[in-house]
């Protein structure tokens, strides 16, 4: 502990955050692969790549509720766990450990009942159409029968990570993203099962993942261990956990509500190609948030224990490197972007139509990315200060007060209707960061005074 104190509190600031942030860096862009490498193969699909990739598209919002539940169990369950193991209490971590099992398995049938009965008018909502209802429900089927798997593996690698065993969590991640890059080719490609086999590839790999986590949390090496005596449904179990997890769960399907209503827009003005770049769009995104978060995580533990001990000038520190790190990121990639967003576009399809279309896409959605680095970095040290209020503020604000609205205001407001949807992203991107900015140097500056009166003597 001592040993962590001085590795917290006495390092210099930029090796410690290389340090922290590269591992979480790493994790961050593994776990995107299995977002994104089922688009780029099934974008180069010869014939009909481009329907293929919008139906796979149409069908992200559905995915991403699904991983919103597994987070509304794990993120409420995991740190629960990590509690009672701080208070020695080893019975009722497993027990919180064995009951979220349980709940996850609970969750898992009802929604594959639901996905496996009702996919298609659910994909239609979600912005499906007749060109590309066939390709979203034939992925949609074969996903959902592996839904168990992207639940546990989500969920019982929380439970891993809470135990400080990050090594092993991010080997899961691993493992997953391998066997996915293997086997999308194989069933794509050689087998010819087209998105049935981007489906069948993306549910084995979660499979081996899954195996991989109940392993460990069974074998010797684990300090928190799935016993089958611990896996009831007790309420005063699970129902903590639930509530707990309840404000990860609404972050994450608010994406779902997001992604529904620019399918939905694209889909009147701009018909499926427009849905089609837009899956490209959201890909390209991915990849400029991921590399953020995992430099804004690894600043986190630095802010928060120099907060902690009241070392004002550390915090500070450590928020214009964070700073520095994720503006500069952002402004080098809003310049490939623009400069370059024909060669982003082509790594997700071959279809010359999509691509020309995509290329002003890119650009108009990623104009207002070069700021994005500031929210991030502000967002992530009000929860490293243990100000989770301002930083739910400053998501909901960008998300529903101002995102939502702007996708059915902007067509109306530009000539071309189809782009004004796109456009939504940086108006909505850079008024929120004004917002932030706002309500950070505020919140921030009076909790530096406030810790600088409490310890005078840093």
């Amino acid at each position: 502990m001592d040993q962590n104190k001085d590795f917290l509190g006495t390092e210099p600031i930029g090796k410690l955050l290389f340090k922290l942030a590269v591992p979480t860096v790493i994790a961050q862009l593994i776990n995107m692969l299995y977002n994104i490498v089922d688009r780029i193969y099934i974008g180069h699909m010869p014939g009909d790549g481009s329907l293929a990739l919008t139906g796979v598209g149409v069908c992200l919002p559905i995915i991403l509720i699904v991983s919103a539940f597994a987070a509304l169990v794990s993120s409420g369950g995991a740190p629960r766990a990590s509690i009672f193991m701080g208070k020695k209490d080893m019975d009722a971590a497993e027990k919180t450990l064995g009951g979220c099992f349980t709940l996850q398995l609970v969750v898992s049938l009802v929604l594959t009942v639901i996905l496996l009965i009702w996919n298609r008018p659910l994909l239609l909502a979600f912005g499906a159409s007749a060109n590309t209802i066939d390709y979203a429900a034939s992925y949609m089927r074969i996903y959902a029968v592996g839904t168990v798997f992207v639940q546990l593996t989500l969920g019982m690698n929380a439970f891993i990570t809470a135990q400080g065993n990050a090594r092993i969590g991010m080997l899961t991640v691993l493992i997953g993203a391998l066997c996915n890059i293997a086997l999308d080719p194989v069933f794509i490609f050689l087998f010819h099962m087209g998105v049935r086999g981007a489906a069948l590839a993306t549910i084995l790999s979660q499979g081996v993942s899954c195996v991989w986590c109940v392993h460990f949390l069974r074998g010797k090496k684990t300090l928190l261990r799935l016993r089958r005596a611990n896996m009831r449904l007790t309420g005063s179990v699970v129902l903590p956990c639930v509530a707990l997890g309840m404000a990860a769960f609404v972050m994450q399907s608010s994406e779902s509500v997001i992604s529904v209503c620019f399918n939905a827009s694209l889909l009147k003005y701009g018909g499926d190609i427009a849905v089609g770049a837009m899956t490209i769009c959201t890909s390209v995104m991915q990849f400029a948030m991921m590399p953020m978060q995992g430099i804004s995580q690894g600043a986190q533990p630095i802010s928060s224990y120099n907060y902690g001990a009241g070392n004002a000038d550390r915090v500070r520190k450590t928020f214009r490197l964070l700073l520095t790190c994720c503006v500069t990121f952002s402004t080098a990639l809003w310049l490939a972007l623009m400069l370059l967003p024909r060669a982003f576009a082509s790594i997700f399809t071959s279809d010359a139509a999509l691509i020309d279309f995509a290329v002003g896409a890119i650009r108009t959605y990623c104009a207002g990315i070069f700021v994005f680095g500031i929210q991030i970095a502000c967002q992530m040290t009000f929860v490293s200060l243990g100000n989770a209020p301002c930083s739910v503020i400053v998501a909901v604000v960008r998300k529903f007060v101002l995102l939502l609205p702007l996708i059915y205001i902007m067509p109306h407001l530009v000539s071309d209707q189809t782009m004004g949807v796109y456009l939504a992203e940086p108006v909505a991107d850079v008024t929120a960061v004004t917002f932030t900015v706002i309500l950070f140097t505020f919140q921030f500056r009076k909790a530096m005074r406030k810790l600088e009166a409490e310890h005078p003597t840093h």
